[in-house]
């Protein structure tokens, strides 16, 4: 099983970027999907996610510009990103819980970098 990030890239501050993630592999289903992003010297940070029925949760910094959303026909999320900000610059890494024959395991994409110029 795989996580396959796409979509990075460098965008002026005020504009948008979306972001994919695609389990590929054999596997049951796929749980929580999620997105983090990292800068250098810190923490990843959990930025939002989204459960299988559509519950999603936002970090402070980020709720009302950006937006988590998955198909689960393609076992596929997206992280639509609106009015970047220079402080939004980070890795950004999709995360997934993905169910096998006979466990749940947790799964990182490769990681995307996004840089907002201000």
């Amino acid at each position: 099983v795989q996580l396959v990030e796409s979509g990075g890239g460098l965008v002026e501050a005020g504009g948008s970027l979306t972001l994919s993630c695609a389990a590929t592999g054999e596997f049951v289903s796929v749980e929580k999907m999620a997105w983090y992003r990292q800068t250098p010297g810190k923490q990843r940070e959990s930025i939002a996610s989204i459960m299988p029925y559509g519950t999603t949760e936002y970090a402070a910094s980020v709720r009302g510009r950006f937006t988590i959303s998955r198909d689960d026909n393609k076992d596929m999320s997206y992280l639509q990103m609106n009015s970047l900000r220079p402080e939004d610059t980070a890795v950004y890494y999709c995360f997934a819980r993905i169910i096998g024959d006979f466990e749940a395991s947790d799964y990182w994409g490769q990681g995307a970098q996004v840089t907002v110029s201000s």
